[in-house]
């Protein structure tokens, strides 16, 4: 059961070969691949370098990059946030967003209001600033949705979730990334009818709200082209759900029995199959029919099948499914079988720790990899095996899980740069 809270903190055009902006989680397409190229092939001998140190304050959101700025958030407190607790306490603090020079890390603008917290591993907030235009949006981990002016600072508009939608946070908080569509801005937000609202990004104006789940989970909206539909699929702690992302009318749900309400890996898919996975060996995946008709289970929470992801958003490459599972391995799982190829706990250690975590990024013919050491891994991942290239220590662990010192942050590369933080810093790292 102890596993159960890493969940929270991880699950356009291509642009030119260098400068991409990493503008949200998961990058410019929200699909964890690094289109940049002109990149090292092994760090030099005493590290790659890092260009620049921030302070910051504790968290587990992942740094955006877009142009010359940085965008984080954290959580300003005296109280003791280091605990792996699983139990609603409350703790006092200030929730804060802050504009980094790109350059050099100095501070550009500050925004911040106080919180409390009533959530379990309360370090600070969960969600990636999302970077649309000239605006940024963030979400807190007590539900404060703020759209902000990206050059200014200036608040353009905000929300409080659980004010607003009479509704109160999950047991590790909102940690469901929003995602901007068109005009809309999505947003996993209540129970009762309102789980996902659609605001109007400039305005801040609901346009729709649908479904209705018995806690928020935290896996963030995803869209698909599929059957002929463009699909808003949802999950939540008891189904799988499409929707009109127009509208929020439902095209079909499925029933999905998340333990402990641990939903949190956003739907990924492969050809005509979707699939779903968490913690204690829940899996999922579903054969999508024209149309919005409901799709056929293929296979279900099978033990010896499939992925339980639980910090680290898994990826499809050509048919093949790659994570990292609970028991702490990189997994390879052919789709739509079921079958797991291989298995290694390499890019964390050389044993596996349970909900061991190393968040995956694409990029060309190899990966990099972010693991809760605070060690960047250079590596190849086929079908085949994993290779290792290189890896080096590049951020101390700042918190605790498990008895173990962690660091669970989905960094963000862009500019030939990685970006990442701990409780104590950000950094920049050539």
């Amino acid at each position: 059961m102890k596993r159960l809270a890493c969940l929270v903190f991880l699950l356009g055009p291509t642009m030119a070969a260098m400068g991409e902006d990493w503008p949200q989680w998961m990058g410019p397409q929200r699909d964890n691949i690094w289109r940049e190229s002109g990149l090292l092939e092994k760090f030099p001998a005493d590290g790659p370098q890092v260009l620049w140190r921030a302070p910051v304050a504790g968290g587990y959101a992942g740094p955006a990059v877009v142009g010359d700025r940085v965008y984080v958030t954290d959580y300003v407190t005296s109280d003791n946030v280091k605990v792996a607790n699983f139990e609603r306490k409350e703790f006092t603090g200030i929730e804060r967003v802050l504009c980094l020079d790109e350059a050099t890390g100095k501070e550009l603008w500050k925004h911040e209001y106080p919180v409390k917290y009533t959530l379990s591993y309360p370090a600070g907030p969960r969600c990636t600033p999302t970077v649309d235009e000239n605006r940024v949006y963030t979400l807190g981990a007590e539900g404060h949705l703020i759209c902000f002016d990206r050059e200014s600072g200036e608040v353009l508009w905000s929300k409080e979730f659980q004010q607003d939608y009479d509704t109160k946070s999950a047991l590790w908080g909102y940690a469901s990334h929003p995602l901007i569509d068109g005009n809309k801005l999505i947003c996993i937000v209540g129970r009762k009818g309102d789980h996902v609202v659609a605001f109007d990004k400039l305005t801040g104006d609901e346009l729709w709200r649908a479904n209705s789940a018995p806690e928020q989970g935290y896996s963030p909206p995803t869209i698909f082209e599929a059957g002929g539909l463009r699909q808003l699929v949802i999950l939540s702690p008891d189904s799988v759900s499409s929707l009109d992302p127009e509208t929020g009318d439902e095209y079909w749900s499925v029933p999905y029995e998340a333990t402990s309400g641990s939903i949190i890996m956003s739907p990924v898919i492969s050809d005509d199959y979707i699939y779903v996975g968490g913690y204690s060996n829940k899996n999922l995946l579903l054969k999508l029919g024209e149309g919005d008709v409901e799709p056929e289970v293929v296979f279900q929470d099978e033990r010896d099948a499939g992925l339980s992801p639980v910090n680290v958003q898994p990826m499809v490459v050509d048919g093949v499914l790659y994570g990292m599972d609970q028991s702490g391995e990189l997994m390879a799982v052919e789709l739509p079988s079921g079958e797991r190829r291989w298995a290694t706990s390499a890019p964390v250690g050389e044993r596996p720790e349970g909900s061991g975590t190393a968040f995956i990024v694409k990029q060309a013919d190899r990966y990099w990899l972010f693991n809760e050491r605070g060690e960047l891994v250079i590596c190849r991942i086929t079908p085949e095996g994993y290779e290792e290239l290189d890896r080096a220590k590049v951020i101390e662990p700042t918190n605790v899980a498990f008895g173990r010192d962690v660091v669970w942050c989905a960094p963000a590369f862009a500019h030939g740069k990685m970006y990442v933080r701990n409780d104590d810093e950000c950094i920049c790292v050539d």
